[in-house]
């Protein structure tokens, strides 16, 4: 692991616009050959750094882009530069077997380009995330978040805590600014005290060598990315690989109760010290009285945290703010329980996480929960939100393990007590089948594009009624992703009066 102090980055690798000279990269790879494979966020974001490191790189995609283009959308990456080649579209499997390091972009499945087969020869092999992890200074504490649903939501509470309470916070990965960055994060010279880092499973697949959480927490885990990792009990070990090189006091954060979870645990986490999501030590939230009890396993003290100044929307954010408060905590970092009393009513949801983006002329209540991109993400959304509502759901169904379900039925009991459902997209006759075969008995009406679903929705929305996008599928029947799905419904809530 380097030092900071020793860090240096060569001029080569930023414009004149960019002032990058907190980083002092030391030139650790040099004379060695770097390929990156997938070109994009994560792996432009490997490229800088690989560069920075004083690597030769060759970085590669296979999406035929033009480089003037990649060069626009990698504004800190000099194309002219001696040190880098670029390859888009097919290129020659032996730049791989030739490279000193292979750094794979999570989009890019180990099946690919023999990346698997390389794995297993013994080959350097990691993810943008491990390559990463072996710059990150010594000091700088980190939290990692993973799960299937809500980790964005508490990396993105946790780094606000943190910022709260005046440490110098990088909070990135999977969120949206890839950890590969971090090295880049402080312009003023001030130490990197702690990294919150959301970790996907795509990032997880190639087992991890040097990315060591002080505090790893897996919120979750229901059936989602199936068509990738085939299995729920495959699903739940490369989970759980958040946790393989973490040994003494680091803490590792997992619900109780998880089946899937309990087994792969034992596998990955040996050592590390335990706490749960509903079990002690760990945390556990009392919803009607709002408050959450914290125990540390390292520590022999329970805290209590008040959750009544909450303003994110969603009975399950109460659990989301109390497991980032815990984690926070177990970063033993000189913080009391106490401090994060005045912290709660500060906390705000990323958008497009049951976001209220409009109140019309009616007092209808429009709440864009786009991020539900699978049917438990959907079921939590709506058995935390008590305002009687129209909830929209469709688009391209996830696949589940269970065969001859689409794991709708599961939304049922909670849709009972709203006004009417509204089906839509490529999936939405067989949602809106699935939900009146399992005794569904409001209203459950059937759109073809998202338009036609909000102005149904609108047509039978009653005064003080809420409309929730809360889909419960992938967006790219109609959509690039869950933003552009958001961004719409957005538009049309406030064209629609």
């Amino acid at each position: 692991m380097l030092k900071a102090s020793s860090f240096k980055v060569s001029s080569k690798l930023v414009n004149s616009h960019t002032k990058i000279q907190s980083c002092y990269l030391e030139q650790d790879l040099k004379g060695q050959k770097v390929a990156i494979v997938g070109l994009g966020k994560s792996g432009s974001a490997a490229t800088k750094l690989a560069l920075a490191r004083g690597a030769s790189v060759t970085a590669i995609d296979q999406n035929e882009i033009s480089e003037s283009t990649f060069h626009i959308n990698n504004g800190l990456l000099d194309l002219k530069n001696a040190d880098l080649k670029t390859f888009f579209g097919n290129f020659d499997d032996k730049i791989l077997k030739e490279a000193d390091v292979v750094v794979v972009s999570p989009g890019v499945p180990l099946e690919r380009y023999g990346i698997q087969s390389m794995i297993c020869s013994g080959k350097e092999v990691l993810s943008e995330l491990d390559f990463a992890a072996q710059i990150i200074p010594s000091y700088t504490k980190v939290l990692a978040v993973t799960g299937t649903n809500g980790k964005s939501t508490v990396t993105t509470f946790a780094g606000q805590i943190l910022n709260h309470l005046g440490f110098e916070t990088f909070v990135g990965g999977n969120l949206g600014v890839p950890l590969s960055d971090a090295v880049f994060h402080s312009p003023d010279r001030r130490s990197l005290e702690v990294a919150v880092v959301e970790v996907s499973s795509y990032q997880l697949e190639i087992p991890p060598k040097y990315f060591c959480p002080s505090v790893a927490v897996i919120l979750n885990l229901t059936p989602d990315h199936l068509e990738r990792h085939h299995t729920m009990k495959n699903y739940a070990a490369i989970k759980c690989r958040i946790f393989s090189q973490m040994r003494g006091k680091k803490i590792g954060v997992v619900p109780l109760g998880n089946p899937y979870l309990d087994e792969a645990v034992m596998d990955h986490a040996d050592g590390v010290s335990l706490a749960w999501i509903g079990g002690s030590p760990g945390v556990n939230v009392d919803v009607e009285a709002k408050i959450a009890e914290l125990k540390l396993p390292t520590i022999d003290c329970l805290s209590q945290l008040q959750l009544s100044e909450l303003k994110a929307v969603g009975k399950h954010n109460y659990t989301n703010a109390a497991v980032a408060a815990l984690s926070v905590l177990g970063l033993d970092i000189e913080i009391k329980a106490e401090a994060f009393s005045s912290m709660i009513s500060k906390l705000t949801t990323l958008p497009h996480r049951m976001q209220v983006v409009h109140v019309d002329d009616d007092g209808i209540v429009w709440v864009d929960d786009s991020k539900a991109t699978n049917v438990e993400a959907t079921y939590f959304g709506l058995i935390g939100f008590e305002l009687k509502s129209v909830v929209l759901l469709g688009g391209v169904a996830k696949e589940v393990e269970m065969k001859g379900s689409n794991g709708f039925e599961q939304v049922v009991e909670p849709l009972r007590h709203h006004r009417g459902v509204i089906t839509f997209g490529f999936s939405g006759k067989m949602i809106q089948r699935t939900l009146c075969a399992n005794g569904l008995t409001i209203p459950c009406l059937n759109a073809e594009t998202l338009k036609d679903a909000v102005r149904l929705a609108r047509s039978i929305a009653q005064r003080g009624d809420a409309i929730v996008l809360s889909p419960g599928c992938a967006s790219f029947d109609e959509f690039r992703n869950f933003e552009q799905r958001g961004r719409i419904f957005q538009e049309l809530a406030i064209s629609s009066e």
